[in-house]
């Protein structure tokens, strides 16, 4: 077999397809959220970043910047090894006490990132429990389904946020067999929401465990801004609750929260978790930073809904397609891969708005889009010339607009 020319056949049908990712050579300036220099062709380019999961600017925050010099001063860079082998740190003790009082849980348990997390923790729940059986959203990320997957356990898909339908798939199984439902607060590519306590409700009817990614929600929600269960107070119906330190918190890493057994459990069996070196201690410190921030301040939430109410708006009344939804996300749907992806490239290229489109597979092929997602830290000035560029771009495209909403 020519390996080259296979690989090169199916890099060429993606580029056809309009699905080839390109990366954005992007260097993020610290205190200047959301502003960035990008490096192309030798050159430099002043772009604002529309984007970035960073959704509260908090991987420029001076509390955090300042506890991560701290701990790089203190601890030296790396952790040294996983946690069993000299890379447990102080800074990785006191951070998973601090989730774990965040979630309203007993313990916690941290993870290389937020993919590790959900594939180590949902894989070895999965296997290790006999029979388990799991009830899978038929919208959950790649790195439930992949868990969930290498688990080898029997597994059921349930319609979206549909809790009738898990009752139905419930109501199949025996009442002695082991069951485990996995689902999402917030979906990051359409924004919406989980009917939290009702999944509980049917779950409880059941017999079944819970275990809710709140990737996309922690920081954001919530009086302490723990996520969406905190928000409707329904944290302690929750078997587990897995999270990311890699987007509101604005560092790096995952971790699950719950009881104690259940952390020793995955702790003790997961290889993801065993076989992997731990966050390094300047990281684990700006999470922690993070997190104390976030526990206790309000601005950067308010501000938050603020600019997302008035970019939603904005958008909506130039007739720019928006997908409605109770989320930060706000997805502009385009419904074309080749469009999609030039307009971002337009985007970025005629007006410095870094934009990455949104195709197959992470979408289904019909619902390309662009996928904003606006922070404290956007200026009415940023506001207005997306809105601005967005607008010229959709007329020279000849995309459909929609009625503005009432």
């Amino acid at each position: 077999m020519d390996f080259e020319a296979f690989f090169q056949s199916e890099i060429d049908g993606l580029r056809q397809e309009g699905r080839y990712r390109v990366f954005a050579d992007l260097e993020r300036r610290a205190g200047g959220f959301p502003k960035a220099t990008r490096h192309i062709d030798g050159k430099t380019q002043e772009v604002t970043v529309w984007c970035s999961n960073d959704y509260l600017g908090m991987g420029q925050n001076p509390d955090v910047l300042a506890a991560m010099h701290q701990a790089l001063d203190l601890c030296g860079a790396g952790a040294g090894g996983t946690r069993n082998i000299s890379g447990t740190n102080h800074n990785h003790v006191l951070l998973e006490q601090e989730l774990a009082d965040w979630h309203q849980k007993q313990a916690a348990l941290l993870f290389s990132s937020g993919y590790v997390s959900n594939w180590a923790a949902l894989s070895t729940l999965a296997s290790r429990i006999p029979g388990c059986v799991v009830l899978s959203d038929e919208g959950n990320h790649a790195s439930m389904i992949e868990g969930i997957r290498h688990s080898g356990a029997q597994r059921l898909i349930f319609r979206h946020n549909d809790a009738a339908h898990l009752d139905e798939l419930l109501a199949s199984l025996p009442r002695e067999t082991p069951k485990l439902v996995a689902f999402e607060s917030v979906y990051s590519m359409d924004g919406d929401i989980a009917p939290i306590g009702a999944i509980c409700d049917v779950a409880d009817k059941h017999g079944a465990m819970t275990y809710l990614d709140e990737v996309h929600a922690v920081g954001l929600y919530g009086p302490r801004g723990a996520g969406v269960a905190e928000r409707e107070g329904l944290m302690d119906r929750l078997t587990v609750i897995e999270g990311t330190l890699g987007k509101a918190i604005g560092v790096f890493g995952g971790y699950v929260a719950g009881s104690t057994a259940m952390c020793d459990f995955i702790r003790s069996f997961a290889s993801g978790f065993i076989f992997t070196t731990a966050l390094p201690p300047a990281v684990a410190a700006g999470a922690l930073a993070s997190i104390r921030h976030l526990k206790q301040s309000q601005t950067e939430r308010a501000m938050h809904r603020q600019r997302v109410m008035e970019v939603r708006a904005r958008l909506e009344a130039k007739g720019i397609p928006v997908m409605r939804n109770d989320s930060h996300i706000i997805p502009v749907m385009v419904g074309d891969p080749v469009k999609c992806k030039l307009i971002s490239d337009w985007l970025l290229e005629r007006y410095g708005v870094y934009i990455q489109p949104i195709n197959y597979p992470t979408v289904k092929r019909g619902t390309e889009r662009l996928r904003i997602t606006p922070s404290p830290l956007h200026s009415d000035a940023d506001i207005d010339h997306l809105v601005h560029a967005l607008s010229e771009l959709w007329s020279q495209c000849a995309l459909n607009r929609v009625a503005a909403a009432a």
